[in-house]
């Protein structure tokens, strides 16, 4: 794992939420996107090497809907940046992780994405991330 690439919050009105931000962090956000596959709606900051998303559900069955009805805004996951996605992810289960996807799968802000299941890891939910563009 090379860095924290990413937290994610989950919120109601992510335009809301964008305003708050802007201010604590002193930056308008970068980037909007929806991802339809799982029904939400993203933005994201860049504050120092690492960067803030907030997701908001597009549609009451999304995952984040469900968060957001179970817990309330807050820290959703946190995300770490790897060279590799599908050798971490085979790592990751020959030490004993479940992982919630055994194939990477296209997030936002041109990632490829896996999830760790929360219960192995002491209720955080792990993302590993990947850029979907590979570097030349």
């Amino acid at each position: 794992m090379r860095k924290i690439e990413h937290i994610g919050i989950a919120v109601h009105d992510i335009e809301s939420a964008n305003t708050l931000f802007s201010s604590l962090l002193n930056t308008n956000p970068y980037k909007m996107e929806e991802v339809e596959s799982e029904g939400v709606r993203t933005s994201f900051f860049i504050t120092g090497e690492s960067k803030i998303e907030l997701l908001e559900a597009t549609r009451p069955d999304s995952p984040i809907a469900r968060f957001l009805e179970k817990k309330g805004e807050g820290i959703h996951h946190i995300a770490f940046e790897v060279a590799d996605i599908k050798s971490e992810i085979q790592r990751l289960k020959n030490e004993g992780f479940t992982v919630l996807n055994e194939e990477p799968k296209k997030g936002a802000d041109n990632k490829l994405v896996a999830f760790l299941h929360p219960k192995g890891t002491h209720g955080v939910l792990v993302e590993l991330c990947q850029d979907a563009t590979p570097t030349p």
